[in-house]
Parts: structure tokens; sequence; C-alpha cells
């Protein structure tokens, strides 16, 4: 693995390093949302959310369409959605205990 590529993955993997931003990107893995969507949907401010994605935008793991005066987010490929689902079989393996599916909250 080249050290550019160790640096990508590791960039996307911090950026699961928060709750906020996974429970972004899992409410992101059911649909497309606008901020004041996601943050009535995840119950945080709007500056927050705003924040977040910022950072998960700039790591290329979510996309943003304008539809006239909103922004749309949904993640940027289906690999993202992917990698949630293997964070949490994996959280789930290390702690048995039931989690939240992927999307809600």
């Amino acid at each position: 693995m080249t050290a550019e590529t160790a640096e990508r993955v590791a960039d996307a993997i911090q950026a699961l390093g928060t709750p906020s931003r996974i429970r972004i990107l899992s409410a992101l893995a059911v649909a497309p949302r606008s901020v004041s969507e996601l943050a009535a949907h995840i119950q945080m401010e709007q500056p927050a959310v705003s924040q977040q994605l910022r950072i998960l935008r700039d790591l290329d793991l979510v996309i943003g369409d304008r539809k006239g005066r909103q922004v749309i987010y949904s993640l940027h490929d289906p690999h993202i959605a992917d990698l949630l689902t293997q964070a949490i079989a994996h959280s789930e393996h290390l702690d048995p205990r039931p989690a939240t599916p992927t999307g809600t909250t």
C-alpha cells in the first residue's frame, strides 16, 4: 500500500471517529437530506450539522446537490454505506447488545 493510499484510508476512517458524523452518514444512507432535515432527524443544531457536513464533504464521503436555495446531501457512493454496515457489524461482534439499525436514531 502506498503512503498516499494509507493516508486516504486513515482520513476516511477518522471521519467515523465522531458519533455525530456516523449519525449523519447513517441518515444519508437511508435517503438524501437537506441540512435542516438532517438536523431534525438526528436532533442536532443546524450549524453543528453544517460543520460536520463540511468535514465529510472535504473527505469526499458526502456530496451536495443544490436545489434552489437548499443543498441536498447524499453519500458520495455506495461504498460509504458498506463501510458503515461493516463498522456496525464489527461493533456488534465486540458487544452483542443490539445496535440501532442504520438510518435510525
